[in-house]
């Protein structure tokens, strides 16, 4: 009998220790996108199939980030960051990317742009794409939301063949500055 419970206690503290193990790396390849400087202070999440999350580390500042890698289209690492206040848009884009087909995915996409459905991000907020191979050979990819905006409205050009900043989308939910080197 002792045997018995022994091997229960133990077989569950390696399960317990396997998940938290599982919790930690998660946690670290989510926060590889974030900046050095805000990482201490930066909420990361788990999604799960639903399209809702758990938190795994709640941060001090408004930078959430989750781990990306093995997700279809990704890369073998791939973390992702943005604003706390952009979750719902994040949520809105993950059922977004579920629709396997290109031209539906657009459809939906360009419906939900049409009746206003379509979840704004925070003007302003930062949306950070971290990924590669591996974690000695990632490549990072920043946007700035600004919903709406077009070139008339922030003086920059809407398409990027000048070599600097430019407004990608202009005019719908989706507008960002794209930021070339990033």
């Amino acid at each position: 009998m002792k045997s018995i419970i022994l091997t229960v206690v133990g077989g569950l503290a390696l399960s317990v220790s396997a998940f938290a193990q599982s919790d930690a790396d998660t946690m670290e390849k989510a926060l590889l996108g974030a900046p050095r400087q805000a990482r201490d202070a930066t909420t990361v999440i788990k999604w799960k199939a639903d399209n809702t999350y758990d938190t795994l580390k709640k941060g001090t500042n408004q930078l959430v980030c989750w781990d990306r890698s093995g997700e279809p289209g990704q890369q073998p690492v791939a973390s992702f960051c943005t604003n706390l206040g952009n979750l719902p848009r994040a949520a809105q884009n993950r059922k977004f990317d579920a629709i396997t087909d290109k031209d539906a995915k657009k459809k939906a996409i360009d419906a939900a742009e049409a009746d206003g459905s379509r979840v704004k991000p925070e003007y302003g907020s930062v949306w950070i794409h971290m990924g590669g191979p591996d974690k000695d050979h990632l490549r990072g990819h920043t946007t700035i939301a600004v919903p709406g905006a077009t070139s008339q409205s922030t003086g920059l050009p809407d398409k990027g063949n000048k070599g600097g900043a430019w407004v990608m989308d202009a005019g719908t939910s989706t507008a960002h500055i794209m930021t070339p080197g990033s």
